[in-house]
């Protein structure tokens, strides 16, 4: 369809450096080619692959790197759910959805009836959520398991 916007895949933000850094492999084009395959890739099994080719092309992850395919995890998950962003900082964040989501709406609805003071929905199209998530773990923990709430009625 010429007249939808061009798709940009789903955009996860946790708030912590994730990137490939210049001294762990200088080569401006290496790196740019590492990022669009990282980009590209659909599955965690891809993803897992591109890991294991860079430690034996370049050597252990650094912190920065294992941020930047934690993201991409998190992405491959929620774009199988129709998700279009997701942001989580020290005290929340939000999840956009997409027109297409495949969310159900009544896992929406119980999800917020059942907690109102950690969840709540900002619109018809996003949902925000109030918690305690003082580094990545936390964020990685608590982002992956709400995916798995929202996937759970999936057809």
């Amino acid at each position: 369809d010429i007249d939808s916007p061009l798709e940009t895949g789903t955009e996860v933000k946790l708030h912590v450096p994730a990137l490939i850094p210049e001294d762990y492999l200088p080569d401006i084009t290496s790196r740019l080619v590492l990022y669009k395959r990282i980009a590209a890739a659909d599955s965690q099994e891809a993803l897992r692959e591109i890991q294991v080719e860079m430690i034996d092309r370049f050597g252990l992850l650094s912190e920065p790197i294992k941020n930047l395919f934690t993201q991409a995890v998190l992405r491959v998950r929620a774009q199988r759910l129709g998700i279009a962003e997701i942001e989580a900082s020290h005290d929340g964040g939000s999840i956009v959805f997409t027109d297409q989501t495949q969310v159900e709406p009544l896992t929406l609805v119980t999800l917020v009836q059942g907690d109102p003071t950690t969840f709540s929905l900002a619109g018809s199209n996003k949902l925000r959520f109030s918690t305690d998530l003082p580094g990545l773990d936390q964020r990685r923990e608590f982002v992956g398991q709400l995916l798995v709430t929202l996937g759970r009625d999936r057809l």
